[in-house]
């Protein structure tokens, strides 16, 4: 169903000098790259640019992407009421364009031409194929390290013929190794340097001190949000890129205690829900089970159990997993409210396991319901836990040995370079991770949110 996009009120900009220049040169040059902090106006700024060109190309089609195609219709249709579709509120629609998901304009600022936007997702390996054989005019993407690279290659190919070729791209600072840099953003700063870059390029860094529309006390409570000893505290708040080494969680590491409580500390009446993560082993891996309690909706996250099934592949059956798995549940049943252990998130990559388990929990009467586990991806994951830490929003109970260790040792691997990437060569408990990624993965945006609450 189409829905139009009514015209009410006058969007409130307001931009420092520095944001002023930067969109001011977009006028000018082919391609434009905003980089930095969180909630430094990056995106905004291209918006809004891209948007004054669309009033005059001649090009019919262009292109907003983003990680995914949710992301691309929040971050750049809406953007918190600076989005596309306020822009041209009154004079667009939501709908779609041969089967595409699109905003289509037309109006007084277009001449009454029809222009359509096509929004995609872009992050995964067969992204490019959404756009392939199609060609674009403009090109608008944010998170563009989020991208796919065979996304962005096909991108700047579907747009060879556009009448007016112009693309803005913003993206908070990464690995400096990145391809993001070596192929495209530091490739292109060098070339225009040296006078061989035609078309014109404009790149300008930006830090959360530079948006004049935060107030510093907002200001202070995102920077709050993170562990001033991280890369994402130097990335995102910042602005540095930044090589991800070394310990992952180092504060917990180094300053465990903090962290755990005691059995007598947790106040089950808190307790919203309690769920479960599952890990199966593999070639070289354990089954691993994590039981986490979600407190006060979704304000503080508690591991209130851990489980690891001894023996490698080969040495521990079915039969066994199920046999450990119940215990593990039984022993939860014991100590809290049935009714609040509701969902167990299972890795599904093995769903002869996860079959054979609910059969086993149906004949056991366990109540739990066993499902595939959301896959957040990695670096996402372990940046929840990241922020929830810094927050002192989460907690261990001191039995849980398993967790405890896996936290202390994860390291980022050294021998990856280019790209942020966790060891996991079975010399960290990497099992045990998962186990608890997965338990809270579907809610990290959930979490996330509940610290910014009063």
């Amino acid at each position: 169903m189409e829905t139009r996009i009514k015209r009410k009120r006058t969007i409130p900009y307001s931009f420092s000098n520095k944001h002023k220049a930067y969109i001011r040169r977009s006028a000018d040059c082919a391609i434009n790259v905003a980089e930095g902090a969180v909630r430094a106006g990056k995106t905004v700024d291209n918006v809004l640019a891209f948007c004054h060109e669309l009033k005059t190309t001649a090009d019919k089609i262009h292109l907003a992407s983003a990680s995914t195609l949710g992301n691309a219709k929040i971050i750049i249709g809406d953007c918190n009421g600076f989005g596309i579709e306020h822009f041209f509120r009154g004079q667009c629609r939501w709908g779609k364009y041969k089967g595409n998901e699109a905003l289509i304009i037309k109006g007084k600022d277009t001449g009454f031409k029809e222009r359509i936007i096509i929004f995609s997702g872009a992050s995964n390996i067969g992204s490019y194929r959404s756009i392939r054989g199609n060609s674009y005019g403009m090109w608008i993407a944010t998170e563009i390290n989020l991208h796919h690279k065979t996304f962005v290659e096909e991108a700047f190919n579907r747009s060879i013929a556009a009448k007016k070729r112009k693309i803005w791209w913003d993206l908070n600072p990464d690995n400096p190794k990145s391809w993001i840099y070596t192929e495209y953003i530091d490739k292109y700063q060098q070339d225009a340097a040296e006078g061989r870059f035609l078309g014109g390029y404009n790149y300008e860094h930006f830090t959360i001190d530079d948006n004049i529309n935060i107030p510093d006390k907002r200001k202070a409570e995102v920077k709050s949000q993170y562990d001033v000893n991280s890369i994402w505290y130097k990335r995102d708040i910042l602005g540095i890129r930044m090589i991800a080494e070394g310990l992952i969680f180092r504060d917990f590491a180094e300053n465990t205690q903090k962290y755990l409580i005691s059995t007598a500390d947790l106040d089950v009446k808190r307790i919203t829900s309690i769920n479960i993560g599952i890990d199966f082993g593999g070639n070289k891996s354990k089954t691993t089970f994590v039981a986490t309690a979600f407190m006060d909706g979704y304000r503080e996250l508690a591991v209130i159990a851990d489980h690891k099934i001894d023996g490698g592949k080969g040495e521990v059956s079915p039969n066994d997993i199920y046999k450990h798995y119940i215990s593990f549940v039984k022993a939860l049943y014991n100590r809290y409210d049935p009714m609040l252990i509701k969902i167990a998130w299972a890795d599904n990559e093995a769903q002869t396991l996860i079959n054979g388990l609910r059969f086993a929990c149906k004949n056991a009467r366990i109540m739990t319901r066993i499902t595939d586990c959301y896959k957040a991806p990695k670096n996402d994951r372990i940046l929840a836990l990241s922020m929830l830490m810094s927050q002192g929003r989460f907690h261990v109970l001191e039995s849980c040995k398993n967790v405890i260790g896996s936290l202390s040792e994860q390291i980022w691997d050294p021998k990856i370079t280019d790209r942020d990437e966790r060891l996991d060569d079975g010399t960290c408990d990497i099992d045990t991770a998962d186990a608890l990624e997965y338990s809270f993965s579907k809610f990290i945006k959930l979490l996330i949110a509940a610290g910014g609450e009063k």
